[in-house]
């Protein structure tokens, strides 16, 4: 289910409408260079006759619009994010002293991104399937992941908590957000975590992580992880 990052669309204007203005730039060229070779009496026939523009102009036009696509693919490297997260154990998020598994998403980049959809999806322990919880079928969003988690028998804030990361919410470069936390019972229960995370970057693109909060889990923690230097 997890899987690296990913672009599930490109922006059409900054990116379809380029390749299609190199496509239509490259065929100009090829008919010129087409019509130049032909013998004389051919170039008075149909379609031959139509004279769109010297080779000079269409060479003029595939630099021009291979060089604008080549600098759009180049500026989106650049901005594009790296989306990751970060879990460890903490205390002083759950309540009557618990520890519990802490969970971060961050942007590694140096630009921003705009949240488009968190979506989940949950997979159960056995003794959780034996009380009658049942895997997700298919993504749900928060309102729907916390009222699953519950109807399992886990009480929210309580035993977990899911942030709820709306669409428009910005995520900045070097930046992480707040995902969630589920304590030891919530983990003797939850056996996956998955969310996936759609943004959109400054030049239109759409990417998609997919991300285990349950990865590497320390599902009987004894005491904190310390903090990072």
């Amino acid at each position: 289910m997890e899987w690296m990052q990913r672009v599930i669309r490109r922006s059409g204007v900054f990116s379809r409408l380029l390749i299609l203005l190199l496509g239509l730039a490259a065929l100009l060229l090829a008919y010129t260079l087409i019509r130049q070779n032909l013998p004389g009496r051919l170039t008075h026939s149909w379609p031959w006759k139509l004279r769109l523009l010297d080779v000079q102009s269409a060479v003029a036009a595939v630099l021009a619009t291979g060089g604008a696509y080549l600098a759009r693919a180049q500026y989106a490297r650049t901005v594009r994010p790296a989306l990751g997260y970060i879990s460890r154990v903490y205390a002083g998020f759950a309540p009557r002293d618990q520890l519990a598994w802490v969970c971060h998403l961050f942007n590694g980049s140096q630009d921003v991104a705009t949240v488009e959809e968190v979506a989940y999806r949950f997979t159960y322990t056995p003794v959780a399937h034996a009380g009658g919880a049942a895997d997700s079928s298919a993504w749900i969003g928060h309102r729907e992941a916390v009222a699953a988690l519950e109807a399992g028998g886990l009480l929210s804030r309580e035993d977990f908590s899911l942030n709820s990361i709306g669409p428009g919410n910005p995520l900045g470069g070097q930046q992480q957000i707040f995902v969630g936390w589920f304590t030891e019972k919530a983990m003797r229960d939850v056996q996956d975590a998955f969310v996936r995370v759609r943004v959109t970057d400054r030049v239109g693109d759409a990417h998609e992580q997919v991300i285990n909060l349950m990865k590497a889990a320390v599902r009987s923690p004894s005491h904190p992880d310390p903090l990072p230097l």
